[in-house]
């Protein structure tokens, strides 16, 4: 088991990376509560399983594969930035079953910073270093420019839409090794 003052795994400027914890759970929960943080998530209010199930999947992609996402903080400060990462599941659409993925969530009073892109820079820096080079995968619901741009600067490009059952066009992209 990973402590949670084991230091943290990465370091990308002001921001330290932490394999979660079980501990982090309420921090993770709390951070998609805002109407404004879920408008690019499905819009879907999570409740507390639905962050232990996120919690859980992502500890299980660093036990099974040797990584996952990341809690993101302000060095030395206890408070969640974001959560960001590479990690594996099962999304039932092309493409993004059983590979590396991608994924950002960055709090709101975070927006603006370019944190997502400093963040993700230094874990797929990482990920390449410890995993090699590989293909990897992410999706972000059609309209979320700010997230575009990030995938954009990281190397990601388009290669699906898939029409969502509420409505939503989600836009998958990848990024070759």
């Amino acid at each position: 088991m990973i402590e949670a003052d084991a230091g943290p795994l990465l370091r990308a400027g002001p921001y330290e990376l932490w394999r979660p914890t079980a501990a982090d759970h309420a921090d993770l929960h709390a951070l998609t509560l805002d109407p404004a943080m879920r408008r690019f998530l499905g819009g879907h209010q999570p409740d507390e399983g639905d962050s232990f199930a996120r919690l859980y999947r992502n500890a299980g992609s660093w036990a099974l594969h040797g990584y996952g996402t990341l809690m993101v903080r302000e060095a030395g400060r206890p408070a969640l930035v974001g959560h960001c990462g590479v990690f594996r599941s099962w999304r039932g659409l092309p493409g993004l079953n059983d590979v590396a993925e991608a994924g950002w969530i960055i709090g709101q009073d975070w927006w603006g910073r370019g944190v997502a892109t400093q963040v993700m820079a230094t874990v797929l820096d990482w990920f390449d270093r410890t995993h090699g080079r590989q293909r990897i995968a992410c999706m972000i619901e059609q309209g979320n420019v700010a997230s575009e741009r990030v995938a954009a600067r990281l190397g990601f490009v388009p290669y699906h839409e898939h029409s969502g059952d509420n409505g939503t066009v989600l836009v998958l992209y990848e990024r070759q090794p």
